[in-house]
């Protein structure tokens, strides 16, 4: 097979409720046997790329395809072939999953995956799979820290488990002081902190990453050293340097109008999808939106919401 053909191939993200995906063992008569990944399959001739994912997943495991959302893009070259893998998020199906042809399968659980060997290309998804559907922005200028950390805490009791400290105008010890809350209540719970453009700060109070803005985007030559780094783009060539650079997710904004830049140009849900289309990391959707606007995100290839003020509405 030339290696300059790229194979198209749909791939299918089981999630169940609570979070659980389903992962598939390659047979003994197929190329990387007993290696795991994620159910799917070629893209046949005159295939759409959902199309071949409702065929493989009916074919494979006996499911009717019910409710799926397009994702992430993987390109990865292997010895035999090198293949375009598009993810779908798949929530709702008919049906029990069953193996129609030998393969073994597994739930397995974000950050918690058991089972090995994986195929290589399904680490940054595995990655990906860590990230919760909504990015919670703080909001302390306008709150008042008292009553934002109050908000935090009742978030992040009710499940929120990915916050970004991002407070432009306030003074670097008062920060300093802000950060080292933040970071203590999100470690207690479990979540995710990422300090908004300061490096040292995150570092400092050990909070789980940065997020670059598009300024830091467009100057970097190499990805800080934390743990998870994310960044902030209003255009696709601004996410091709997100993904260029190692970036785990990227906000994309503004999705609609917003309040604090009422007239200024936005994307729109086209717009939005016309730009994650095809992303290898997770694009979170920002600007103008509330909670409600969850589906219309996943069904526009984003992974999740980022909110500021309405992520601390009571």
């Amino acid at each position: 097979m030339s290696q300059n053909r790229i194979v198209e191939v749909a791939a299918a993200v089981l999630q169940r409720p609570d979070g659980s995906f389903l992962l598939a063992r390659r047979p003994a008569d197929k190329i990387w046997a007993g290696y795991w990944e994620f159910p799917g399959g070629k893209v046949e001739p005159g295939e759409t790329v959902r199309d071949a994912l409702v065929r493989e997943l009916r074919e494979e495991l006996g499911i009717v395809v019910q409710t799926t959302y397009p994702w992430l893009t993987r390109v990865f070259t292997y010895p035999h072939a090198t293949v375009r893998l598009s993810f779908f998020r798949v929530t709702a199906w008919g049906g029990e999953p069953h193996p129609h042809e030998g393969q073994q399968f597994a739930w397995q659980h974000p950050g918690r995956v058991s089972v090995e060997p994986l195929l290589p290309a399904n680490a940054p998804i595995l990655r990906a799979l860590e990230l919760p559907d909504l990015y919670a922005i703080s909001n302390a200028a306008e709150l008042g820290v008292e009553t934002f950390l109050a908000k935090l805490r009742c978030r992040l009791d009710a499940g929120l488990r990915l916050v970004q400290l991002r407070e432009k105008d306030m003074p670097r010890n008062e920060l300093r002081e802000l950060a080292l809350s933040v970071a203590t209540l999100a470690r207690a719970c479990g979540a995710k902190l990422l300090v908004n453009g300061d490096v040292a700060l995150a570092q400092e109070v050990g909070a789980a990453g940065v997020q670059l803005t598009s300024v830091q985007l467009a100057e970097l030559k190499e990805r800080p050293a934390t743990d998870w780094c994310a960044a902030s783009c209003h255009n696709a060539e601004e996410l091709r340097r997100a993904q260029a650079l190692g970036c785990d997710f990227a906000l994309l904004s503004p999705v609609l109008p917003t309040r604090s830049h009422p007239g200024a140009a936005h994307l729109g849900w086209d717009g939005f999808a016309a730009i994650a289309a095809g992303a290898t990391i997770p694009v979170y959707a920002l600007g103008g939106l509330v909670e409600g606007d969850m589906q219309a995100a996943w069904q526009h290839g984003a992974h999740g919401l980022a909110l500021l003020r309405q992520a601390w509405v009571s």
